[in-house]
């Protein structure tokens, strides 16, 4: 039967469970933390109707969409947009180990979510060491209900975990749960002497962690890892589905680009560096589905006023671009991704990122060699 032993025993076998943690994922039911209605990748399991499916993957080792749209009703047929999860547990372990957390430390937590991972680090730590916010003041709510089942109570606030939480600082680490354009300065004031971890990047490439130690009055770290967290609700893009972003009747400008797009979206290396100019951008690459081996990289803005494609088919040299809108998003990723080839095309893990009181600034190998993308050209920006 599905179990936090179980689930111990599979971590271990995986090499991501360290014995300093096992005792704690043993100790922690997943499953007090998970609600009797959930989704796993595209699939809906209900506890009442299907409880030995709905236990199976509580305890696999598997993120779980535990609310979609914020907790709104919405229409029949609307967007799906997950808003909040239990996390994969190997990316919970992988997260803590970047943190370093020991005993005897005070924890920050940015987004609470169910209480899992407060769960997790109250255990390790003693829940006097944990203080958790999230924005959603009804996870929070559902989240304390949760842990006092568990028989932990760190302390819980309802705010945006931007700004931290002085009344409970300093602490040691500050770890979040959902991924940050921008790294606060609240918290480098709140953790001297202390380490963050968060997931960290803009629309069109998050997949990264952060991780940065404070000394003085900044924090400096590097990138790491490949995480898929949701964004932070403060300023959150739209999403939504693609006829949601173009139109039928929109009418492009053609062009043609010798670079690669089924490259292109599959290097994270470009995607990381292409990602610091458009930051308020994403990308899809869509299969033909027909067995052609053809795609179609689509570029779109997150304020839906502009698009663009780029056509891929197997052998080509050269591929058909279209662009529409105000700005040419294929221009601005072509750009970019010029610049990251004059830079001899570095890996992600040679970027770096300091934060201090003027703000956040990215790096290549030394924190004095700045690192500046290329910005949108001002004629091409949006009246």
């Amino acid at each position: 039967m599905p179990s936090p032993d179980g689930l111990a025993r599979m971590l271990t076998a995986k090499g991501s469970l360290d014995e300093a943690w096992a005792a704690t994922v043993r100790a922690v039911p997943r499953e007090l933390f998970i609600p009797d209605r959930i989704e796993v990748g595209e699939t809906v399991l209900s506890r009442a109707q299907d409880p030995a499916g709905w236990a199976r993957a509580v305890y696999d080792d598997v993120p779980v969409t535990t609310q979609v749209n914020d907790g709104l009703v919405v229409a029949e047929g609307a967007y799906r947009l997950p808003t909040s999860s239990s996390s994969m547990p190997t990316v919970m372990l992988e997260m803590i180990a970047l943190l370093d957390v020991r005993p005897g430390q005070k924890v920050l937590e940015a987004g609470t979510g169910t209480g899992y991972n407060a769960a997790w680090l109250s255990h390790r730590l003693g829940a006097e060491r944990v203080t958790s916010l999230d924005i959603d003041g009804a996870l929070v709510a559902q989240a304390g209900k949760n842990l006092a089942a568990a028989g932990y109570g760190p302390y819980l606030a309802v705010g945006d975990a931007a700004l931290g939480w002085a009344g409970r600082a300093p602490y040691n680490r500050v770890i979040a749960t959902y991924t940050v354009p921008e790294i606060p300065y609240a918290w480098v004031e709140q953790a001297p002497g202390g380490r963050i971890v968060a997931p960290w990047g803009g629309s069109f490439f998050s997949h990264s962690y952060t991780v940065l130690d404070v000394a003085g009055e900044r924090a400096v770290g590097r990138f790491t890892g490949w995480p898929a967290f949701m964004r932070t609700r403060i300023g959150r893009p739209h999403r939504g589905y693609l006829s949601d972003f173009y139109r039928q009747d929109d009418t492009g400008t053609p062009g043609r680009t010798r670079i690669c797009p089924r490259t292109f979206a599959e290097d994270p290396d470009a995607l990381f560096f292409v990602g610091l100019s458009l930051p308020d951008a994403w990308y899809l690459l869509a299969e033909a589905g027909d067995g052609s081996g053809e795609a179609t990289l689509w570029i779109l803005s997150d304020d839906r006023a502009s698009w663009a494609t780029v056509e891929y088919a197997p052998d080509s040299t050269e591929f058909e671009v279209d662009q529409f809108g105000p700005r040419r998003l294929w221009d601005e990723a072509d750009t970019a991704h010029q610049w990251w080839s004059r830079l001899g095309r570095p890996g992600r893990d040679r970027a770096g990122l300091t934060v201090d009181r003027d703000g956040q600034h990215l790096w290549l190998d030394d924190p004095d060699n700045a690192l500046t993308a290329p910005s949108r050209p001002r004629a091409e920006r949006p009246l």
